[in-house]
């Protein structure tokens, strides 16, 4: 009996604690909030960025403005948050280009990926839809690599910014492919797939958020499909690991950060309200008619 005392008074101290005022004023928001997505209007994280950005706002009690800082793969959208006053009213929403490939591509960072940028949780994963142009004589991925092979380094292919995931799977496909494609970057998703419209642009792989709707209005031809299974919306086209294609589980990985030091209070305040966010069923119910699935594992997962 003694310790189930001594075990209350312990949980009753703690919830004490955190309901302290100097513990909440330590979680509040006092101005507008500016979230950062470092690629062009109109990509995977850029919808998801406004579509989160209303409820997150009601949650928080301040605005919440989406800016776009692109170019250099994300890095300068991503510097401009590392070095951003650490008091969480600057944040940042990206994939994993900057955060797990440019490190290794770019031979030097103005920033430190793990000390300048404290992660606050995964939001969603998408799968990649590899397409092509209307104008490419091609209906399906029997006839994208025939054509591949037979007009080696002739294709142009459109990705979202040098050392992106969609620039580095794309070169992985064509070298399975046995041939060589040309790779296109552009400053984000959004206008590697309007080259694609135009014919700028023979064949683009992008998150299927923003692609998606694309393929459906037959704006351009869908050839396969990342991840795990079909999508309900495309289901005619058949996963890279059906077809044999290596990266069978890329693409477009979203998560949310702030500056290093912001102090962990706010951190697991937004922790918090993202992961409320996310099971809104209005939120989780668009996300999934965009092609993607809600990841809220959290801040440590994360990491």
């Amino acid at each position: 009996m003694h310790r189930r005392d001594t075990l209350k008074a312990a949980i009753a101290a703690g919830a004490a604690l955190l309901a302290s005022p100097a513990v909440l004023r330590a979680q509040e928001f006092t101005q507008t909030i500016r979230l950062i997505v470092p690629n062009a209007p109109g990509g995977t994280s850029d919808i998801l960025a406004r579509l989160i950005a209303t409820p997150l706002s009601r949650a928080l009690g301040q605005s919440v403005v989406v800016e776009n800082r692109t170019g250099a793969g994300g890095n300068i959208g991503a510097d401009f948050v590392a070095k951003s006053r650490p008091d969480g009213h600057t944040m940042l929403l990206l994939d994993i280009s900057v955060l797990a490939t440019n490190p290794a591509l770019f031979p030097r960072l103005p920033f430190d990926t793990e000390r300048d940028l404290a992660p606050v949780g995964m939001l969603l994963y998408a799968p990649y839809i590899l397409a092509v142009s209307n104008a490419l004589p091609v209906q399906d991925a029997a006839g994208l690599v025939a054509y591949a092979k037979a007009n080696p380094g002739k294709l142009n292919a459109a990705n979202a910014g040098t050392g992106t995931l969609t620039h580095l799977v794309s070169l992985s496909l064509a070298t399975a492919w046995g041939t060589e494609v040309t790779a296109v970057p552009y400053r984000g998703g959004a206008p590697a797939l309007l080259a694609l419209v135009s014919g700028e642009a023979g064949m683009t792989m992008q998150g299927a958020t923003q692609s998606q709707a694309y393929v459906v209005n037959g704006q351009i031809r869908g050839i396969a499909v990342s991840g795990q299974h079909r999508l309900p919306a495309v289901p005619s086209l058949p996963t890279f690991a059906e077809l044999g294609w290596p990266e069978p589980d890329a693409g477009t990985w979203q998560g949310l950060l702030v500056q290093g030091g912001t102090p962990p209070a706010l951190v697991a305040r937004l922790e918090r309200e993202i992961q409320a966010v996310l099971a809104d069923p209005v939120v989780k119910a668009r996300i999934g008619e965009l092609g993607g699935e809600v990841s809220s594992d959290g801040a440590s997962a994360f990491r």
